[in-house]
């Protein structure tokens, strides 16, 4: 089942109906991308047909973030659940442990963050497989680089590969390498709050939808024009769309009465 978002079709879905969907692809060795979406993708996708287009042909798109989840319940959409991309991250990394499903990274600021997370994913999950780790140059690869990426991930047999570009870096990244074999799911800024590089909002600012308030306070110079052109925007068009949604329901039930 999907829910309708803006411009994004959006799963709706428990958190451990996901989580098994995306194993079961893992397991059976299904290629694609799964994407966790928020408000910055959404709007990326009303912004840009060729983004939308992409998020089409996920496998699963999935409500990250809490405004889309609160979108989904107006909608009448009562059994929705959020399914926040760092906890999907680590439930992800202990299932894969236990089923000895082969997991790569790709992305993260640099190898230092990419070792620090590995450390971190290692002390609680020492039997995780975690056979491939790269972080890319903000540059873009040469063919040279392009093919050992390709090279690796196919020799090492991963079957998972988490991908920390950003959005929509990483979204159009999975997209274009998709034919590599893994099933991929893009994570963002999980990788960095796993790591202990930037620390996590309390819950109770996640459960109210204050989360990106929180990281605004951490990163202000970098988020300050993504927020002042998407979160108005998403509001205003989110507005309109639950009016026209409840406006139609009045009408049918008029017309039935």
């Amino acid at each position: 089942m999907k829910s309708y978002i803006v411009s994004t079709e959006v799963a709706v879905t428990s958190f451990q109906q996901a989580l098994d969907a995306i194993l079961l692809m893992c397991e059976t060795r299904q290629q694609g991308y799964v994407c966790l979406a928020n408000v910055h993708m959404c709007m990326e996708a009303y912004d840009d047909p060729d983004f939308a287009s992409l998020l089409r042909r996920a496998r699963l798109v999935l409500p990250d973030g809490r405004p889309l989840l609160w979108m989904q319940r107006l909608q009448g959409y009562s059994s929705a659940s959020q399914v926040r991309g760092q906890d999907m991250f680590l439930a992800l990394c202990e299932q894969a442990q236990d089923k000895e499903i082969r997991v790569g990274i790709y992305g993260g600021e640099d190898s230092v963050l990419l070792q620090s997370l590995t450390d971190t994913l290692l002390h609680r999950f020492p039997r995780l497989r975690l056979v491939y780790r790269y972080a890319p140059p903000f540059r873009p690869l040469t063919a040279e680089e392009e093919h050992k990426v390709a090279e690796d991930i196919r020799q090492l047999d991963v079957q998972l590969l988490l991908v920390a570009l950003g959005c929509p870096k990483q979204e159009k990244w999975m997209a274009s390498h998709q034919h590599l074999g893994p099933l991929m799911i893009g994570i963002g800024a999980a990788v960095d709050f796993i790591a202990g590089r930037k620390s996590s909002a309390p819950r109770w600012m996640q459960k109210v939808g204050l989360e990106w308030f929180y990281r605004f306070g951490q990163e202000p110079k970098r988020l300050f024009w993504r927020y002042i052109k998407h979160n108005p925007r998403f509001m205003l068009l989110g507005l309109r769309q639950l009016v026209l949604f409840w406006w139609q329901i009045l009408c049918r039930k008029s017309r039935q009465s």
